[in-house]
């Protein structure tokens, strides 16, 4: 597993120094033979660990991009029977990734390592749709309710390294409510509260770097997320905030080969179901410039919270860090 855009691409697509974990007991230790020389299971026990904490590592960056801010972009309140908006936006954040390459699994067990980090821009991109339903218990618009939709897009990609294919599909479908606390009007803000959960389509990647193989099947990341804010429209812009809670639930199952070394046959670990559940604070600003019909829109938010426990260590911003991603997008109603 020598090659690092293997490792975190596959990762990716699926997630100060803290104190460390045991080795997790889905990687078997394995044994020695009466020559001294590790058995199978001992020589895939250190790229298993490895390939478990670069999940729990990278995965919550997936799910905090995946979920992002205000559930309709531009619009803080419910949208009230007959109204709908529709939007396109980009999230994203400067990710820490793990340079994978500079780490060669140990062939004598699991050996506690420290990886360096680099750091790259990742992101989605996804579509929403929010439709007025009821318009809610009084004049000032408490209980008019919403319905949301969401979309993701996934495409299959393949190269003399990896394989990423979508057996379900490219696209996720998404849903959720938003309920108006106050309506916005000339002189009073728009609130509301909301719930939205989101995915990513079923990904199976096949990584291959010389005569090591990497299989992630049933890659999955959903995010479920919770929301209040607040916003008012002017003449040509508008501003809101916001604060929420997401949880991000990833899973997936992995068999790792490492082909064999010198003086050290190869070997086999897995199948091994990995799984992470993760709930964060999410606090966020945004503005946006409208038209009659039109809005260009950009937030930023902060998101903290939770606790991730790793064999091995990271150098710089951890698993479990305070992380800030922006959003850009373009959505239209009426």
């Amino acid at each position: 597993m020598k090659t690092r855009f293997l490792l975190v691409t596959a990762l990716a697509l699926v997630a100060r120094h803290v104190t460390a974990q045991e080795i997790d007991p889905k990687c078997p230790p394995g044994s020695l033979d009466s020559q001294g020389n590790p058995d199978n299971t001992m020589v895939a026990q250190d790229a298993c660990q490895k390939a478990i904490d670069l999940f729990k590592y990278v995965a919550p960056q997936l799910g905090m991009v995946l979920a992002g801010g205000s559930p309709t972009q531009g619009v803080s309140g419910a949208l009230g029977p007959g109204h709908f908006s529709f939007g396109i936006r980009a999230n994203g954040l400067s990710s820490s990734l793990p340079e994978v390459d500079k780490v060669v699994p140990n062939t004598r067990g699991a050996q506690q390592s420290t990886y360096t980090l680099d750091t790259t821009p990742i992101g989605f991109v996804t579509a929403d749709l929010a439709l007025g339903l009821y318009k809610g218990l009084s004049d000032a618009g408490f209980g008019a309710l919403d319905l949301l939709v969401s979309a993701a897009y996934v495409p299959e990609y393949s190269s003399p390294s990896i394989e990423v294919s979508v057996p379900s599909g490219s696209f996720k479908f998404g849903w959720g409510a938003k309920m108006g606390v106050i309506r916005e009007t000339s002189t009073a803000p728009g609130v509301s509260v909301s719930y939205l959960t989101r995915g990513l389509p079923r990904v199976d990647i096949v990584g291959t770097s010389g005569e090591d193989r990497l299989l992630l099947e049933n890659v999955k990341v959903r995010s479920k997320s919770w929301r209040a804010i607040a916003g008012k429209s002017f003449l040509f812009f508008g501003l809101g905030a916001g604060y929420g809670r997401d949880t991000y639930d990833s899973n997936a199952r992995i068999t790792v080969t490492v082909a064999p070394r010198a003086a050290t046959q190869g070997g086999t670990g897995g199948p091994t179901d990995l799984s992470q559940e993760l709930t964060r604070n999410n606090f966020f600003g945004t503005v946006w410039i409208r038209s009659q019909v039109i809005r260009i829109v950009g937030e930023i938010g902060r998101v903290s919270g939770g606790d991730i426990v790793t064999y091995n260590l990271f150098s710089g911003a951890q698993a479990a860090d305070p992380r800030t991603y922006v959003s850009v997008g373009v959505s239209f109603g009426r």
